[in-house]
C-alpha cells in the first residue's frame, strides 16, 4: 500500500478515488509512566516515555487507515495526515487520515 502526503503519485495514475480513509488511536500511559513523565517535566527536555508512546500511537493509526483502505479496495492513500489532541488529563488521540484510491503505474 502507497501512503503519500501528495495529491499524486509520481509514475502512477489515479483511477478511481474510494473517498476518505482514517485511523485512530487513543493511548494513555500507566500510571507508573505518568509519574516518572512528571519528574522528568520538572528538570525540562524530552520526556521520553510521552515520545515512545505518541510515536507508537502514529504506527497504529497508520496501521489502522492502511487496513481500512484495503478493506476499501484501495492501493494507495493519498493526501496523507495526521491529527492529534489530548483526552481528560492523561489520554492522547492520534489520527491518520487522507483519501483511498486505486492507483495503476503509467
Amino acid at each position: 500500500m502507497l501512503v503519500v502526503t501528495t495529491e499524486n503519485i509520481r509514475g502512477y495514475q489515479v483511477e478511481q478515488v474510494l473517498g476518505h480513509v482514517f485511523g485512530v488511536v487513543v493511548r494513555s500511559r500507566g500510571i507508573g509512566g505518568n509519574i516518572t513523565a512528571a519528574f522528568r517535566s520538572l528538570a525540562g527536555g524530552e520526556i521520553k516515555e510521552y515520545t515512545e508512546m505518541l510515536e507508537d500511537a502514529r504506527k497504529s493509526a497508520i496501521d489502522r487507515m492502511v487496513q481500512n483502505a484495503h478493506n476499501m479496495g484501495a492501493n494507495a492513500v493519498v493526501m496523507a495526515r495526521f491529527d492529534s489532541s489530548e483526552v481528560g488529563q492523561t489520554m492522547s488521540e492520534v489520527v491518520a487520515y487522507g483519501t483511498a484510491v486505486v492507483v495503476r503505474e503509467e
